[in-house]
């Protein structure tokens, strides 16, 4: 059989570009995969770098809120706020909404406001309901002047503060800073302390 050579280099061109059409698809799928395999890795990357950016930023935010909190920390592990709320917990009657006032002002004398208010809750029963001394002269805690009768004072929130200014001077600035110290000279029953105690746990408990 006799091959024509014009219809021989025909076929071989046409195989030839066959073979360089094929080549060049397969160059183009494998770019193309190549292409999505790092722009998928780029986009973990990127996923991982705001998680770690979200992560670390909350846990600034965590630090600074916890250093934050330290450093308003007043009495027993609590800021002011907690505290007043804490003793608010104690207080009805006459003396329903003074746990900020009796908080702030027992902190600003150096006095335990655990201490401080389980005398009043004792000597006027504002646990439940005050006493006609509290309602009438606006005395906590029973305080008598030096002509032997009870004080009286404005306002509540003098007597809160009158209260508390008496505390101090004539208590703990002299080192009675207990119930146990405090009793022989603020009550003539030798059961005083103990029943102040019971006040002061019971207000820890709340």
């Amino acid at each position: 059989m006799k091959i024509d050579p014009k219809k021989m280099l025909i076929l071989l061109v046409l195989v030839v570009d066959c073979l360089i059409g094929w080549l060049v698809f397969d160059r183009v799928l494998k770019t193309k995969d190549q292409v999505s395999a790092k722009a998928l890795n780029k986009s973990n990357i990127y996923e991982k770098s705001a998680l770690m950016v979200k992560e670390t930023s909350k846990e600034i935010d965590l630090k600074i809120e916890e250093e934050t909190r330290k450093a308003l920390i007043v009495y027993d592990n609590m800021t002011m706020e907690e505290l007043s709320e804490k003793l608010e917990k104690s207080m009805n009657s006459s003396l329903k909404g003074k746990g900020e006032l009796f908080a702030s002002y027992s902190i600003e004398l150096g006095l335990d406001p655990y201490l401080a208010l389980a005398i009043v809750l004792h000597e006027t029963g504002c646990s439940y309901s005050c006493s006609s001394l509290v309602k009438t002269h606006n005395n906590l805690g029973g305080l008598k002047g030096s002509n032997g009768k009870y004080l009286y004072f404005n306002t509540l929130d003098e007597g809160i503060k009158g209260y508390l200014d008496i505390l101090y001077k004539n208590y703990y600035s002299k080192g009675l800073t207990t119930p146990e110290l405090m009793n022989s000279r603020y009550a003539a029953s030798t059961t005083w302390a103990s029943k102040v105690n019971w006040y002061i746990e019971k207000i820890k408990a709340k």
